[in-house]
């Protein structure tokens, strides 16, 4: 990190996730210098604005309209620019979109700071945290994407409610691709240590009607539902993303699940997806191995097969 006390964070793309990220990371009081960096300079300004009218409620923090200069400096440098999915798009063609303005992007970035920890967020966030490895030229633990953080969240918080238990006392993971092939790993999910099955023998808030895959195709299809009602996803996205900030500049070694180059882990390579992982200043600290059926390594193994496909289909 640069210096003890001074944290700097710049955010490249003020659309909805963007600026509400900005918004998470001044309420968290983790940093002290803030920087927002778009095309559209007008909204930009827009929402350093409306962020620092609010100045007198939080600890202080810089927050400013900048320029891709002003990534010098920082310690983390979170990427949410790009284009979003239209109807009849494909992931590929998403993806080879949002490669492009990468390329920009990141080649921007890398000319004042190759010191940072890229945090992409971006979707497809899997195939954009590789390309951003590519481009990038950074040591692979400094180079981070979102992941299946916010599915994980929203698989705990389902099972939370569904039991009648608080969300953070349920562990469990979504891993692999942020996306359609994302895995449930049912087979170390627990309450208190109780395995999820031992619980709901013993749990009489349902009669018996709890379905597994109900709540994995709720946790899958959350994002559809609420683009279907609201247009976008950014408040539950933005405080992972502050999660993630939180466990690097902190140094906190917190296992989340953020996506990552594997090399050889759970039998793939040259691919980025999400495993539960330990997250400290250094970015990446290390990828568990964790004991997960052979049917859901089974399944990680497609969603990183699937991503691949995608990645050789890019054009870098």
């Amino acid at each position: 990190m640069a210096g003890n006390t001074i944290k700097k964070v710049t955010v490249v793309g003020a659309g909805f996730v963007g600026a509400t990220t900005a918004y998470t990371l001044m309420l968290s009081g983790l940093i002290s210098e803030l920087v927002l960096i778009d095309v559209n300079v007008d909204k930009t300004d827009g929402e350093v604005m409306d962020l620092n009218h609010g100045m007198p409620f939080v600890r202080p923090v810089k927050i400013y309209t900048g320029n891709y200069s002003d990534c010098a400096g920082s310690d983390i440098v979170i990427i949410t620019a790009g284009a979003n999915q239209k109807p009849g798009e494909t992931r590929i063609d998403l993806a080879n979109k949002n490669t492009a303005i990468f390329k920009s992007i990141i080649s921007e970035i890398v000319k004042y700071n190759t010191d940072c920890i890229l945090l992409v967020v971006t979707n497809p966030v899997d195939i954009l945290t590789y390309v951003t490895y590519k481009l990038s030229g950074f040591p692979k633990n400094k180079v981070i994407g979102s992941g299946t953080v916010l599915d994980s969240a929203r698989f705990r918080y389902l099972l939370g409610d569904h039991v009648g238990v608080d969300p953070r006392n349920v562990h469990a993971y979504i891993i692999g691709e942020h996306g359609d092939t994302e895995v449930p790993t049912w087979s170390i999910t627990n309450i208190a240590g109780i395995p999820m099955d031992d619980y709901c023998k013993d749990c009489s808030r349902c009669e018996g009607n709890f379905s597994k895959h109900e709540i994995y195709q709720d946790v899958k299809n959350a994002a559809y539902k609420i683009i279907e009602r609201k247009g976008a996803t950014y408040y539950a996205v933005a405080l992972a993303v502050r999660r993630i900030v939180e466990a690097i500049v902190r140094d906190e070694n917190s296992i989340l699940t953020v996506s990552s180059l594997l090399e050889g882990q759970y039998g793939l390579d040259d691919v980025c997806l999400s495993v539960p992982t330990v997250v400290n200043k250094s970015g990446i600290g290390k990828i568990l191995d964790v004991p997960i059926s052979d049917s859901e390594k089974e399944l990680l193994l497609k969603s990183g097969n699937s991503l691949k496909e995608v990645i050789n289909n890019i054009k870098l």
